[in-house]
């Protein structure tokens, strides 16, 4: 074989340098696909403020599949690579109980204080209607303003926005919940001849209970599936 047809000596003299520079740049264009090139905070928020979208729709309120299925990009075009947390904001009703409505705010970057809260009660319009507040925050709450959201006179829940980038629920891993209405726990008391106190617990804090907004003595019906374990079921009271 003469020399000069070795491949690494075809690379030194400068032949066959195009094929290698074409496969390169066909490398770069396969993996800008998988690069974000906008920033970490709109990035955060898009995924945030969704699955807050979905947890309100598990809850039973009306949300539209629109909303939810914005994508990245789109979120990007609305808000920007810098968003305004005022305009993050909504608000939602209950499909089945027009009465129940729930506004979701977004704190932003800062400690939030007793400052942050009185704002933030000072821009809420129409606060007999409202039953419920979801805070997304993304720093530290001091204990005064936890102090000050007590005094609130609807439920008012706060989650870390670190804590939404994940929609739970959706975890192959994760069995399903579905939470009983109280006729249902009755039914279900009834059938086995036990009471509330009888069954497992689940904490108020877990973070399944949170997602669904669920209250001490509610009870949640787990429905696991698996190629071990196969199907079944169980019940757990909010404590």
């Amino acid at each position: 074989m003469e020399e000069n047809g070795h491949p690494l000596l075809l690379l030194e003299n400068g032949e066959g340098e195009g094929d290698t520079e074409t496969e390169r740049e066909r490398e770069r264009a396969c993996l800008t696909k998988f690069i974000d090139d906008g920033t970490t905070e709109t990035h955060r928020y898009f995924l945030s403020r969704r699955t807050t979208l979905e947890m309100l729709r598990d809850r039973g309120f009306s949300i539209p599949s629109n909303e939810i299925d914005v994508n990245l990009p789109e979120f990007r075009a609305i808000h920007g690579h810098s968003p305004d947390v005022d305009r993050l904001r909504f608000s939602a009703t209950h499909a089945s109980n027009p009465s129940k409505r729930v506004l979701v705010i977004f704190s932003g970057p800062g400690v939030v204080k007793v400052t942050t809260i009185r704002n933030i009660a000072g821009q809420i319009v129409n606060k007999d209607t409202l039953t419920g507040l979801i805070l997304i925050v993304e720093n530290q709450i001091t204990s005064q303003a936890l102090k000050a959201v007590n005094l609130f006179s609807f439920k008012v829940e706060i989650f870390q926005i670190t804590d939404l980038l994940v929609n739970i629920t959706k975890h192959v891993l994760k069995p399903k919940h579905q939470p009983l209405t109280d006729r249902q726990k009755k039914n279900l008391l009834k059938k086995y001849n036990i009471e509330e106190r009888q069954l497992p617990r689940m904490l108020q804090t877990d973070a399944i209970a949170r997602y669904y907004g669920l209250e001490r003595g509610q009870v949640v019906k787990v429905i696991y599936s698996g190629e071990i374990t196969q199907m079944h079921v169980t019940y757990r009271c909010i404590w």
